[in-house]
């Protein structure tokens, strides 16, 4: 397949273990956040990162994790929504990074923007703090201190918050033909099809995605974990006859048009394993996906 599995570390109990686990079956991406395990996630990952340099580490700006609110107070930074810990502030961001690259040990290839469209309604609004966190990331970009940036949305794009066009020309308003948006994040799967048939019709997120040029990280391929075992044989069969339930799930996301790493969290070789099984498969075709489609709706 052309998409590769990566890494994801969001419900992980062992982030170094998982971690591991991947590293030692191929994987050369991870993708964490600081409010990930309780805000551990990123320094469990140090370890990993200084002992494989090859590796390739994402993070994310935007949730405060309870674990940091303090240090966040102390060190002054705009006061957040309270109850989630959220904050797009150009000075939080800034925190947030330096934070980042102390825990990581390393300057993160890709800073995601997460979850933007969170606790906000208005458009105009979103656009304005949008503004001021690419202006913020492109700074930092321009400094060394991240390789680039992107946007990771569970319900922006679905809810028509933004499309990915519209985050691209944002992009290249602030940071001019040369600016550093490299890629968007959003949820791919059996419970995400809509994207999928938008892209077999030409259109939608993963086509701009394209277009563009930007790399697409499929977030919650088995939907949370719950999705293999809700396969049926008939749904298996009609995917991939010779596949595993969790690798069919996998397929899918990994066949979508347009995809480039399809993140999964999993601690175990074995689940590695079975999950390479589905990366090292062809593509299934667009007839395919659109057969998948016409059973489970969108």
């Amino acid at each position: 397949m052309s998409a590769r599995l990566a890494a994801g570390t969001y419900r992980c109990r062992d982030v170094s273990q998982s971690a591991v686990a991947a590293v030692d079956a191929g994987v050369t991406w991870v993708d964490t956040a600081p409010n990930y395990a309780s805000g551990t996630a990123e320094a469990a990952l140090r370890p990993v990162l200084d002992a494989c340099p090859q590796v390739r580490v994402s993070t994310k700006v935007g949730f405060v994790p309870d674990s940091d609110r303090q240090a966040a107070r102390d060190a002054g930074v705009p006061p957040y929504d309270r109850d989630q810990g959220h904050c797009l502030a150009r000075p939080c961001i800034a925190w947030q990074l330096a934070r980042s690259r102390a825990r990581l040990g390393r300057v993160p290839d890709l800073v995601f923007v997460h979850n933007p469209e969170h606790g906000r309604t208005d458009t105009a609004d979103l656009t304005r703090t949008l503004t001021g966190a690419f202006e913020e990331l492109e700074s930092a970009a321009d400094a060394g201190k991240i390789g680039g940036y992107g946007v990771a949305t569970w319900a922006g794009l679905s809810s028509g918050m933004f499309t990915v066009s519209e985050l691209t020309a944002l992009a290249e308003t602030v940071g001019g033909p040369h600016h550093c948006f490299r890629a968007v994040q959003f949820p791919v799967s059996l419970i995400q099809l809509a994207v999928v048939a938008d892209a077999l019709d030409g259109c939608g997120a993963l086509v701009e995605a394209r277009e563009a040029g930007l790399d697409v990280f499929a977030s919650a391929p088995l939907g949370g974990g719950e999705l293999p075992g809700a396969m049926t044989e008939e749904l298996v069969r009609l995917i991939d006859p010779a596949a595993s339930p969790a690798q069919a799930v996998l397929s899918v996301a990994l066949s979508a048009p347009g995809v480039s790493r399809v993140l999964l969290s999993s601690s175990t070789p074995a689940h590695w394993a079975d999950a390479l099984g589905a990366e090292a498969c062809e593509p299934l075709s667009p007839d395919r996906l659109r057969k998948v489609i016409d059973v489970l709706g969108t």
